[in-house]
C-alpha cells in the first residue's frame, strides 16, 4: 500500500496530508481484550446493559485503545515510508485530544499530515505527524494527536 521514499524526498511532504488508512472496525471483542490487557473495566466499556443507560447509548472504546490503533492504521495506510528502514519506534506525543467516543462496532480510519521530519543523527529520522482518527458516519473525529516516530535507516 505504501511506497518507499528517501527521507530527503519525504521532507518535501512536510505540511501536507500524506495518507489515509483503510477502515478498521472497533469491535466489542477488541474493547473487552483491551480492558483485560489494561485492567480498565469501567462499565462504559464492557457492560452493555449499564452503558445503554448513559448518554453514549452503549459501550464505547477506551480512549487509549483508540490511541493505540495508530500503528495499525499507519500500517494500513498509503503513507510513504523511508527507504531502507530497519526499525521504527514510537517516541511520544506532543498533543492528544479525545474528541468523540468510538461506539462498539463502529469503524475508524486515520488521516496523516506530516508536520516535521528531521535527521537527529546519521540514519535516525524523527517524524512528527498530525493524526486524526475519523469515525465512519460521524461529524467529529474520535481523536487528534501530534505523534512522533523515529525511523532508523
Amino acid at each position: 500500500m505504501s511506497k518507499a521514499m528517501s527521507p530527503q524526498d519525504m521532507k518535501a511532504l512536510v505540511g501536507t496530508e500524506i495518507g489515509i488508512s483503510q477502515w478498521f472496525e472497533v469491535s466489542q471483542e477488541r474493547i473487552n481484550k483491551f480492558a483485560e490487557a489494561t485492567g480498565d473495566f469501567q462499565f462504559i466499556h464492557v457492560d452493555q446493559e449499564k452503558a445503554r443507560m448513559t448518554p453514549f447509548g452503549g459501550t464505547i472504546a477506551h480512549g487509549f485503545l483508540t490511541l493505540s490503533l495508530i500503528p495499525v492504521l499507519t500500517a494500513e495506510s498509503d503513507c510513504p515510508r523511508p527507504e531502507g528502514i530497519k526499525m521504527a519506534v514510537n517516541y511520544g506525543g506532543n498533543k492528544t485530544r479525545f474528541i468523540a467516543p468510538v461506539r462498539s462496532g463502529k469503524r475508524v480510519r486515520g488521516h496523516f499530515k506530516m508536520l516535521e521530519l528531521e535527521e537527529k543523527r546519521p540514519g535516525q529520522w524523527q517524524q512528527t505527524m498530525e493524526i486524526t482518527i475519523e469515525i465512519e458516519g460521524e461529524d467529529k473525529p474520535a481523536l487528534m494527536a501530534e505523534w512522533i516516530t523515529q525511523y532508523f535507516v
